[in-house]
Order: C-alpha cells, then structure tokens, then sequence
C-alpha cells in the first residue's frame, strides 16, 4: 500500500501556520552562546496542549530538510536529555546533528507526531558543535509514544519489503522477535535501497516517528542503515 498522498496536504496545513506571520528567506544567523533562560524542557513541552507556545533549547538530531519528501517540509528533529520533538519549518535552515538550537515555536500535531511550528527564523537560534546525541538501543516493539522524537537504534530481520512508496520514499518492516516496526526511507537521505532485501539481518538507528496510527523509524543517512552477516 502506498503512502496516503494526503499526507503532504496534512503536513501542508499546519506548516501554513508558520507562513502567517511574515517568514524570512535567509537561514537564522548562528551564535556564539544559544541562551537557556526561559527555555523548558523538552519533556515538559510534550506534555502540554496543542496550541501552546513553548521554547525548549537541545541538539539537533537531524539534518535539516532530510525528511522533506514524506513531512513535507524542511525541519529538523530536537533532543535533550529529557525527550525529543521535530521541529516542523518551511525554511531550510540548514542545521545539522550536533548542532545545538533554541526554538521557539507552536506545538502542533502531524498526522500523529507532535511538531513545534516557529513562525520565523528569528525563533530558531542555532549554533555550532553540541554534544553529540547517541542512539538509544530499543526492541522493534518499543518503539513508539515513549520513544517518540528520539534517536532509536534497533536490530533485526527484515520482515517486510522494501516497498516503493513513491514519490515519499521507500518503506521496510524489520522484526527481532518482539514484534515489527515500519522503517521509512525519505528520497533526501540519498540511501540506496538496492542492497537491501528480505529476510536479511540488519542494524538501523534513526527518529523514532509516528504517521496516523503506526509509529515507524526514519534513518537520516546511508550511515543508518547496516547489513549485518
């Protein structure tokens, strides 16, 4: 089954909340020193209502723009010891993993995934080298609500696939026993699909996502992906 073709137009609607106020076409300029004060958690910021308006500060986990064929946007995924979240930006800003970011923005949902809009990118503030975010080992199973907007690593079988979902992308199932999760591949990451097949034993580490009602991984890089003897 493809990918619903509604999904670009859902991704769409609530990245339009970010065009009403004037957007800038220029990349926000990268400081010296990103400023904590005022800034919450990324935990506390999953718990509150949709519609808040929050400003959480971590490092980035994603390049910029790397799941545009499927989010529809060029954002970016935020982590900090606490949680994580994607940062849903019709702007490319050009960020990439341990970069570090203070964000301000709108907490909004995404076909399922809990997003901040920012309305300009005078409220992403991004700066150079920050600490480096490791994978967090999970089950195939696990992923999910708990592991929502981390960086998860899983190891297993493929089960299912991989399947053409053009134009969004690839997708593969990949099972260790505890039960399967969906491996989405966005067309920016530049992964080749052609050495992967069923039944093979591999390692992939990536965002930890959700699309309606499945929660799936989304690799940022050919790096995610490895084929295990």
């Amino acid at each position: 089954m493809h990918r619903n073709p509604s999904r670009l137009s859902r991704f769409a609607v609530v990245a339009s909340l970010a065009l009403l106020a004037p957007l800038a076409t220029a990349a926000p300029a990268r400081t010296s020193v990103v400023e904590e004060a005022g800034a919450i958690s990324i935990a506390k910021a999953r718990t509150l209502p949709l519609g808040s308006k929050v400003t959480v500060h971590g490092s980035v986990s994603t390049p910029s723009g790397a799941f545009e064929s499927s989010f529809g946007d060029k954002g970016f995924g935020l982590q900090d010891a606490s949680a994580g979240i994607y940062v849903s930006f019709a702007t490319n800003v050009n960020t990439a993993p341990n970069d570090v970011a203070r964000v301000t923005g709108i907490l909004a949902d995404h076909s399922g995934l809990l997003v901040i809009v920012p309305s300009t990118t005078d409220d992403v503030k991004i700066r150079c080298d920050g600490p480096k975010i490791h994978a967090e080992r999970v089950r195939t199973a696990d992923v999910g609500e708990s592991s929502e907007g981390r960086i998860v690593r899983v190891a297993g079988t493929i089960t299912d696939g991989p399947i053409d979902d053009a134009p969004y992308g690839f997708k593969f199932s990949v099972n260790d026993g505890s039960g399967k999760v969906v491996i989405f591949v966005n067309v920016q990451t530049g992964i080749a699909m052609s050495s992967l097949h069923l039944g093979q034993s591999v390692r992939i580490t990536g965002f930890s996502s959700q699309y309606a009602d499945h929660y799936e991984i989304d690799p940022r890089s050919p790096d995610d992906i490895t084929v295990r003897p």
